[in-house]
């Protein structure tokens, strides 16, 4: 007889006591007090609002003002920063609205009909159509769309997405159905205990689904600049249009697109265009290995995590089992062992995967079927519980009893029990063992009836992934700490933690035994973690936090959605449910933890060369603040740009080369926080900009140069000390980057020499030539001086952070 037919046979007949359900007027009175199981899921921002809070902030309002400002002198071809902002309003409506269509996706319970019985007849009705002690019928292959009370029947329920435990709970009359599980085995009728927002489901959506931004140092250093710029753009502006009407002798318009340029240049657009661009590139990269990045700024929190915890399944191993090795007890054969074996494994048609590795072993046997097939179909099963810890199958006198499960519960008050733990203990190793033994019977409750015999035990090993072992080598050599999170024994974890080379995986804690009081110091302690709860695997992340560490969280069931939302990035594996899938930062589509590392050297290379670019931006940042300050009492000439000669500079010694730097190889080690990093190699040729103006301001008084002119010779001076930093940020140097200085330099002398009138620039006499070389020369010095204090300054403070 067929599997199919067995557990046909196996189907139990419902009692009448769960057969009527609710009839017509019950189900309307609820409905009208409201207990109807509505869609209560949180609702995530609308589009509409992502595109108003996008568009409608205060960095965008500076800029529109001085874009309408520039506009209303005619002056249109200075207008052309416009484009970067642009950009920039793009690029983060398209971030938060994919997000948003991830995290609605978000749902644990996936069918979409439920069987309910109504007046005494089975109806199928929508999920959001179910109402308070409704009677739903559930059968193998089932999910359970609401909480509910069994009321006749039994069945296995399969709750590994929800609880992390990998076998079947058997499931009696009063037990209690969790939503979004589902039935593997047998079928029964359930009576809907909770409804709505009261499900199990629903609120492990609604907490997955509150709005979290990742944390992000390059996002909040940006933000910090943005405040502080929009902070003195209003009062500088309006001081310096005062300046040039009144002292300077300039216009209205000349007044307003000298002040804009001074306005424009103290705000980072390019930087946060090049923020955007070149985690994007990464998003790219990291596709290319399989890697769904769902959260932009993720790449650059995992480049700086310290701590990853881990689920041993689908991390360390596969999630497959397999039977090591049969031995049998003292006194028992090797052949009567495998035909208990056998006959258990063929009458049976459990889907857990230890269930699994015994078939497949079984299948291997050169040994035929263990009993006859007749016999098979008289077999009454007991299904796996967690309160037992072990399935049986009975054949009556003529073919025998079995159990098979946890030693401790299938030899319970058995004289061999204490000699079976004796060899558990010496022969398990990362082994799970368990014990197949002979019993007479078992009660209406499954309990095992008198004294168990056993036959032999069953080893079983977890499938550890070959790329296990050097993908947590490559962790722990980049100082990042370990944590295995595991809803397995912490024994049977701790030791497959150390056969792959954990640290300090003798130190593992039993979580079952940890009270709330106890999370924080055993989240500091220890590197195994043994019987987590999901609500546990969120508070370890939460304390983690607090001790000031960064966190990556990896996961593939409902289990992990809470810890998974909490950690600053979540990682989740491609065959993981779509809960989590949804609500993870990244996607393993290959289902390899061997990715990360590759993620990690991708967000190094991000932030490495984020931050060297970042100094070219914060230059002109810097610069045009405090160059502002000073032309309010600067009588002799009026601010030296206009916004137009601020979009030449940009071109070629911060936005070309910014690019072509931030996509280079980059694998060292993030350390320091960004604005410290960035702010210490821009702050050198701030000063240098901020020298040559302030010379080019005496020379032209003393030689009596016109505005123009003066204007000119600042712009030259403010590219020799961009092309002075380049140059720097460069070396060592290599083909790519002796390339772009090729460029740099050919772009400058063009853009200066040849289309000089199109950037508002005017020709210079020869005497005024040497004296540009001469100041050239002396801002050179000035600014290797300068960044060489800078480096020694950088070292000092990067080696406060450690290796």
């Amino acid at each position: 007889m067929s599997k199919q037919a067995v557990a046909t046979h196996r189907t139990t007949v419902h009692t009448a006591a769960g057969a009527r359900g609710l009839t017509s007027a019950e189900v309307a009175q609820r409905v009208s007090e409201g207990k109807v199981n509505e869609n209560a899921d949180i609702k995530t921002r609308s589009i509409p609002r992502i595109f108003r809070d996008n568009i409608c902030t205060l960095f965008n309002l500076v800029n529109v003002i001085l874009a309408v400002a520039i506009f209303w002198t005619g002056s249109y071809r200075n207008l052309v920063f416009l484009a970067i902002i642009l950009c920039n309003v793009v690029i983060g409506i398209f971030q938060e609205v994919r997000s948003k269509l991830t995290i609605d996706r978000l749902s644990v319970i996936t069918s979409t009909k439920a069987h309910v019985i109504r007046d005494g007849e089975l109806q199928d009705i929508p999920l959001g159509e179910i109402v308070l002690d409704d009677v739903v019928e559930l059968g193998r292959g089932d999910q359970v769309p609401s909480d509910c009370e069994v009321v006749s029947g039994r069945c296995s329920a399969n709750e590994s997405l929800l609880t992390g435990e990998s076998d079947l709970v058997a499931k009696k009359t009063g037990d209690r159905l969790m939503s979004g599980s589902f039935v593997s085995a047998g079928s029964c009728r359930a009576r809907v205990t909770a409804v709505g927002a009261d499900n199990y489901a629903t609120k492990i959506n609604n907490a997955a689904k509150v709005f979290r931004r990742a944390r992000s140092d390059i996002m909040d250093s940006l933000n910090k600049i943005i405040r502080i710029v929009t902070v003195l753009l209003f009062p500088i502006g309006a001081l310096l249009v005062a300046k040039e009407m009144t002292l300077g002798g300039g216009t209205l318009q000349t007044a307003i697109l000298h002040t804009s340029a001074a306005l424009v240049g103290m705000i980072p657009q390019g930087l946060i265009l090049l923020t955007s661009a070149v985690l994007a590139v990464s998003v790219i990269r990291l596709a290319q290995h399989k890697v769904l990045v769902q959260e932009l700024y993720c790449v650059e929190t995992l480049a700086r995590v310290d701590v990853v915890c881990l689920d041993k399944t689908g991390t360390i191993t596969t999630g497959e089992m397999d039977v090591d090795e049969v031995i049998p007890f003292k006194g028992v054969s090797y052949d009567d062992a495998l035909h208990a074996l056998v006959a258990l494994d063929e009458a049976t048609d459990d889907e857990n995967e230890t269930a699994k590795a015994l078939h497949a072993y079984v299948k291997d046997l050169e040994e035929p079927s263990g009993v006859p097939a007749a016999i098979i179909g008289t077999a009454r099963i007991v299904p796996f519980s967690s309160e037992h810890k072990y399935s049986g199958v009975c054949f009556g006198s003529e073919a025998g009893n079995y159990a098979i499960g946890a030693a401790e519960f299938v030899l319970k008050g058995c004289p061999a029990l204490a000699e079976a733990q004796d060899t558990i203990v010496r022969l398990a190793g990362v082994r799970r063992v368990l014990v197949l033994a002979q019993v007479e019977d078992f009660d209406e409750e499954d309990e095992i009836i008198g004294e168990a015999m056993p036959l032999a035990f069953v080893f079983i090993k977890d499938r550890i992934r070959s790329t296990a072992k050097q993908t947590l080598e490559y962790f722990h050599e980049q100082n990042v700490r370990i944590n295995i999170i595991s809803g397995d024994a912490v024994e049977t974890v701790s030791n497959i933690a150390q056969s792959v080379g954990v640290p300090d995986a003798d130190r593992c804690v039993d979580m079952s035994a940890v009270g709330d009081e106890d999370i924080e110091r055993v989240a500091r302690e220890c590197r195994v973690f043994g019987r987590v709860s999901p609500a546990q695997k969120r508070e370890l992340v939460e304390a983690l936090q607090k001790q000031g560490h960064t966190v990556a969280m990896t996961g593939d069931g409902v289990n992990d959605v809470l810890a998974l939302h909490m950690a600053d990035c979540s990682v989740a594996m491609g065959s993981g449910s779509d809960a989590a899938r949804s609500v993870a930062n990244l996607v393993l589509l290959d289902d390899d933890f061997a990715s990360m590392p590759k993620v990690v050297a991708e967000g190094r290379r991000s932030i490495n060369n984020l931050q060297r670019s970042g100094s070219l931006f914060l230059v002109k940042t810097i610069f045009s603040a405090v160059m502002s300050v000073l032309f309010i009492a600067i009588v002799a000439y009026n601010y030296p740009f206009m916004t137009i000669q601020l979009t030449l500079i940009d071109c070629f010694t911060i936005g070309l080369p910014s690019f072509v730097l931030a996509l280079e190889p980059n694998h060292d080690l993030v350390r320091g926080e960004f604005l410290h990093n960035v702010v210490n190699k821009a702050v050198p040729g701030a000063i240098c900009i901020v020298a040559a103006v302030l010379i080019s301001v005496v020379y032209s008084f003393v030689m009596g140069l016109s505005q123009e002119q003066f204007s000119t010779l600042c712009v030259i001076l403010t590219c020799v000390s961009g092309v002075n930093l380049v140059i720097r940020l460069s070396i060592p140097f290599n083909p790519i980057r002796v390339g772009l200085l090729v460029v740099i330099l050919a772009g400058l002398i063009l853009g200066i020499f040849v289309f000089g009138p199109v950037f508002l620039l005017t020709p210079f006499s020869f005497e005024m030539v040497i004296v540009t070389i001469i100041l050239g020369v002396m801002i050179t010095v000035l600014f290797n001086l300068l960044f060489n204090g800078a480096i020694r300054r950088e070292k000092r403070y990067l080696a406060s952070f450690g290796k």
